[in-house]
């Protein structure tokens, strides 16, 4: 090889052999480009010293064969992957290869993944940790014209594979892989429910996560290390909105419907929507317990008028709602607040003086409540608009205009509406006031 053409490729090897890691498919994938094109290219020579045929039959180093594994000529390629099999930091290449657009390359480097690179006692493949190297790379070519044969194998090792390759993948930064890996153990059963319980509060993939929660509850009863209910206790005990209420429901299968009414006044609205199913399946009506917990004074749940409101009745529970908005407590009132918003009882004049609350969170609460008449009642800044509008002179600057006192579709002032500018007299004069003003 030419050290003076090759200095930038063998330090782009270098880098990437160096700092690989299973979920950097990208860095492999960029490297085959970039040596294709330099040699495409850059006039460097089409072969390599070491190429079967030259009479030497050396084996080739490993810079030189990640050069010929990507390079341009398909017979260069196909004789490069006879010394991969004993090349595993190179199986990434490999990979690639398997979705290759000329097809003896392809059936080559098809062999050389399915051969047995540290011998595996039983079944054919790479071993667990060179499985792991190359697995986000397969995936990353599934999408190429010819790259599905490679993600199929992939998908067959780990189905029918030792245990110890799909374990591998589980922990793989790229979530493509983890999420592949995880699937393929829930179905072969390889990870007990605390396990299960474990990734599905910590895992970082919302995936993942579903996944683990959904084989938890699946194994609720069953008594394969979910009947002690540790699994389902720590589903309950996560921060997560979705996984928590995987957890209520599995109350229900594991016969503890009565821990669910503590649910009632989570944070998530998905909890307590399954919290109020699982207590109704048992036998036991939400509504009751969200009344009596709104007239428990100071021992009230904080979000327990929120829930009233979201199974109650307009008639008989928003007068409740609007007296706890005086309550001494920040987030009751603004619970009460939401739960008028939900009710559809909002009377924007008599929520208005909450824009002055002393708490943020009451503040937002009353701006999403008078949402529907911010454009129509409220001067510019009071609450979030669509559209500023400048106040009419009449009004004054920090002037607005009388609130209505009650609900339903809000009203245009039009005392309110500002003098038409210039360019709206110029649509008015031209006739084209419907057809620009049509949405676009």
């Amino acid at each position: 090889m030419q050290s003076s053409a090759f200095d930038e490729i063998r330090h782009r090897i270098t880098q990437v052999l160096d700092g690989s890691d299973e979920g950097d498919a990208d860095a492999w994938t960029a490297l085959d480009e970039d040596i294709r094109g330099a040699l495409r290219y850059g006039g460097l020579p089409p072969a390599h010293t070491w190429f079967p045929g030259d009479g030497r039959h050396r084996r080739p180093g490993i810079q030189e064969l990640a050069v010929a594994l990507c390079g341009p000529d398909g017979r260069i390629r196909e004789a490069a992957l006879a010394y991969a099999t004993d090349a595993p930091a190179l199986l990434p290449l490999v990979a690639i290869r398997c979705a290759d657009w000329a097809e003896p390359v392809r059936e080559r480097a098809r062999a050389v993944l399915e051969a047995k690179p540290t011998g595996l006692p039983g079944l054919p493949g790479p071993s667990p940790e060179t499985l792991r190297t190359v697995a986000s790379v397969i995936l990353r070519v599934a999408g190429r014209r010819y790259g599905g044969a490679a993600a199929e194998m992939l998908g067959r090792l780990l189905r029918e594979g030792p245990e110890a390759g799909v374990t591998a993948l589980l922990a793989s930064r790229d979530r493509r892989v983890r999420r592949l890996a995880h699937r393929n153990a829930v179905d072969r059963g390889l990870l007990s429910p605390a396990r299960l319980a474990a990734t599905a509060t910590t895992d970082s993939d919302v995936v993942v996560r579903d996944m683990c929660a959904n084989a938890v509850l699946a194994a609720v009863g069953t008594g394969d290390g979910a009947a002690d209910g540790t699994p389902l206790t720590r589903l309950l005990a996560a921060r997560q909105g979705r996984i928590r209420a995987a957890g209520v429901t599995g109350l229900r299968k594991a016969d503890r419907a009565e821990e669910a009414e503590p649910f009632l006044y989570d944070r998530s609205a998905l909890v307590r929507a399954c919290a109020r199913w699982v207590l109704r399946q048992a036998g036991t009506e939400p509504l009751p317990l969200y009344r009596a917990a709104c007239a428990a004074g100071d021992g009230m749940p904080h979000r327990a008028p929120l829930g009233l409101a979201e199974c109650g009745d307009r008639t008989t529970d928003a007068p409740v709602l609007w007296s706890l908005t005086g309550d001494k407590r920040p987030p009751v009132r603004a619970a009460a607040v939401a739960g008028l918003r939900v009710l559809d009882a909002v009377r924007p004049g008599r929520i208005a003086p909450l824009l002055g609350d002393s708490s943020p969170c009451v503040v937002r609460e009353t701006r999403k409540a008078l949402q529907p008449w911010a454009d129509h009642f409220f001067p510019v800044g009071d609450v979030p608009r669509r559209a500023a509008v400048t106040p009419s002179p009449q009004l004054g600057e920090g002037a607005a205009t009388p609130l209505p006192e009650a609900g339903g579709a809000p009203h245009r002032d039009t005392a309110a509406t500002p003098a038409p500018g210039p360019r709206a007299w110029i649509r008015r004069t031209l006739g084209f006031r419907r057809v620009l003003n049509r949405p676009r």
